[in-house]
């Protein structure tokens, strides 16, 4: 089997083989969570997406050399060597975000055949840059183009001084003028909607730009004829109408293959309906979220013309705002060498009962990065109701957003550092959910343990009053099973076989999350005691209120 000039491979499968694949996404509905969305965007299961047929205009770009791909990773083996006999083993430059699993996943060997001249962790990330050393295990290989860097396609650094608004009033095209009405905000600016989608799923709003002008000719100039502009990015599906739904779902599929490449959950899908494509290994996630997304398109060509770096999406995007490699310099790696996560408590008041209600899921949408928990009050009633319980601040943070049910504190200032008042850089945390009333501000400081508001069922559809709460570093969500995994007072997090379940252990104890609470997700902290060196942990509860 050999690769294509191109880099991926494509191997021809069956229909079965293929829904397997992609249910690895399918976001299980659990009775007390149900995935992030706006009251603007109604849920829409994965598995009744329209599939729609896409036509892609005509390009004819003419890219600046800036605009090249960065130089490869892998040295190609040469072609005269058959594979058992080649006495080299390939190297491979370590990313930002790789652990020796997903690296083993996507080279197809074992994490203890993996070599280098330095340290190797057995556990956690590896160091950006580092040289790993691997078998061979194909016969050929054509290492393929990277498409975008990483902090083109999450909410980074990068893209913090970036104003959408600013950048649309620029322009004479059909967005700059564009509204839409939205049932949270009434009549709302293409701007401001595609600035709350990008803050939203953490993805970078020149991005969902390029891709509008890719698809509609509508942030430059005009959309031509055959645009529908109810469906400015082509999905028809009638529950994805208006721009902030298309965007929210073009935001689900870069989420899916940005973060399932980053795990390695994801290293092959469908390109058509009996292909299979496999990403080259040592591709970045953001070039892998761009070749997932566009095999949406119906037509091996149309994908072909998207992932071209001299005529597709990648040649667009650098013409609109100059060498994204350039801009990437200042700000990647987005995982640093060293980048732990900070001291986190169980983010609810002391000596209350509450119950652990899902594990691992994803932050937003419908699809995307398992990096989510779920936590409910103990309460005598079921479904949305009055809480005076208080969801806390799990670590010392800015309150950068507040607004729409959703309170995000900007952890920049740990240690005596002062905020920079960006969610985009550094650790932040994001809790959903949290009711209007007596709901923290923006611009207080709080201090570990220091109230935010109350769980609710505002802000998404959801079947129960609870908390929903992930963490991102520079734009990127942190899985919350990973090689960072999300610990909370000691309690670590470890994903169940489908998303929202999962477990919670430390010392020995385990808490098991289910949507009804019951004796196994019983959790709480005890009250803090007066001792010189206090020792705070969560405990398990024996009995249900």
């Amino acid at each position: 089997m050999t690769l294509s000039s191109s880099g991926p491979r494509r191997t021809r499968i069956n229909p079965a083989r293929s829904s397997v694949l992609v249910s690895l996404f399918v976001v299980i509905i659990l009775a007390a969570c149900q995935p992030q969305v706006s009251a603007d965007s109604p849920f829409l299961a994965p598995t009744s997406i329209v599939q729609p047929t896409f036509t892609l205009p005509a390009l004819t770009i003419s890219p600046s050399p800036s605009t090249s791909p960065s130089p490869t990773l892998l040295s190609s083996p040469s072609p005269a060597l058959p594979t058992l006999t080649i006495p080299s083993l390939p190297e491979y430059i370590a990313q930002s975000g790789d652990s020796l699993a997903t690296v083993a996943l996507r080279f197809n060997v074992r994490p203890g055949e993996i070599q280098s001249a330095e340290p190797l962790p057995e556990e956690g990330l590896l160091i950006p840059g580092q040289v790993l050393e691997l078998p061979r295990r194909v016969a050929s290989f054509d290492p393929a183009p990277r498409l975008l860097p990483d902090s083109e396609v999450v909410y980074s650094p990068s893209a913090v001084e970036f104003d959408v608004a600013t950048y649309l009033n620029q322009t004479n095209g059909f967005l700059k003028t564009h509204r839409e009405y939205l049932k949270s905000t009434g009549w709302t600016s293409a701007a401001d909607i595609l600035t709350r989608i990008a803050v939203e799923n953490s993805v970078n709003p020149r991005l969902l730009l390029s891709l509008l002008e890719y698809h509609c000719h509508c942030v430059l100039g005009q959309p031509d004829e055959t645009v529908q502009i109810d469906y400015l990015l082509g999905n028809t599906d009638f529950r994805r109408q208006g721009l902030y739904r298309q965007l929210g779902w073009v935001s689900s599929r870069l989420s899916v293959g940005y973060y399932g490449w980053r795990s390695s959950a994801l290293i092959e899908f469908p390109l058509l309906g009996d292909i299979m494509l496999r990403p080259a290994p040592d591709l970045n996630a953001g070039s892998v979220a761009l070749q997932y997304f566009f095999t949406f398109y119906e037509d091996e060509q149309l994908w072909e013309q998207a992932t071209d770096p001299q005529k597709g999406l990648a040649a667009l995007h650098a013409k609109m705002f100059g060498d994204p490699w350039e801009r990437a310099e200042s700000v990647e790696p987005l995982f640093p060498p060293g980048l732990t996560q900070p001291d986190f408590i169980l983010p609810f008041e002391p000596g209350r009962l509450w119950a652990y209600t899902s594990g691992p899921h994803t932050v937003w949408e419908n699809e995307g990065a398992q990096a989510a928990l779920d936590f409910a009050p103990a309460t005598h009633q079921s479904g949305c109701t009055s809480s005076d319980a208080w969801a806390v601040a799990a670590g010392n943070g800015l309150v950068v957003r507040s607004e729409f049910a959703a309170v995000v504190l900007d952890l920049d200032g740990v240690d005596g550092a002062i905020s920079d008042g960006s969610e985009q850089t550094g650790w932040a945390i994001l809790y959903m959910h949290i009711e209007s009333r007596e709901r923290v501000p923006v611009g207080a400081y709080l201090k570990t343990g220091d109230p935010i508001g109350h769980p609710s069922c505002e802000g998404g559809r959801t079947t129960g009053t609870h908390m929903h709460i992930a963490r991102k570093y520079n734009g990127e969500w942190v899985v919350a099973d990973g090689p960072l995994p999300f610990t909370l007072e000691g309690w670590i997090a470890h994903a169940g076989s489908k998303p929202y379940e999962g477990t919670l252990t430390q010392n020995g104890q385990t808490v098991v999350a289910h949507p009804y609470g019951n004796f196994e997700t019983k959790i709480s902290r005890p009250t803090p005691t007066f001792s010189a060196t206090p020792e705070i942990t969560g405990t398990l509860e024996s009995h249900v209120p």
